[in-house]
């Protein structure tokens, strides 16, 4: 099951460049802000600036699904001949990324908070 797009994560090549540019965007301050990630909240949405984003194959800005079942679903595209970019890794705190890309080149994330 999913809950929707929630959260977009942009590759970035110059993570500062990035920040004042999304900050300037957003309006607000980021709520995570690490050497490797840049998370911001806003408007309902979760937008997240990812350094290493290119280097595992990020083409552009990638979608993430929210869903229940992370590794459910990613074997679910798989199956319908999604090709895996990035396998099921926990991001901190319980929380499940994973991303792949269909038969157009169109890259799609899923998303998986820990159970509550």
């Amino acid at each position: 099951m999913s809950a929707g797009l929630q959260t977009i994560i942009y590759p970035v090549k110059d993570l500062d460049r990035a920040k004042a540019l999304f900050g300037a965007l957003l309006g607000v301050e980021p709520y995570a802000d690490e050497p490797y990630y840049v998370g911001y909240k806003a408007a309902g949405q979760d937008v997240g600036l990812d350094p290493n984003g290119h280097g595992k194959g990020m083409t552009g800005p990638v979608p993430y699904w929210h869903v229940t079942d992370l590794r459910e679903r990613l074997a679910a595209l798989v199956a319908a001949g999604a090709e895996l970019l990035q396998d099921a890794q926990d991001v901190g705190g319980g929380r499940l990324i994973a991303f792949v890309k269909d038969a157009d080149g169109n890259q799609v994330g899923l998303l998986q908070d820990p159970a509550a």
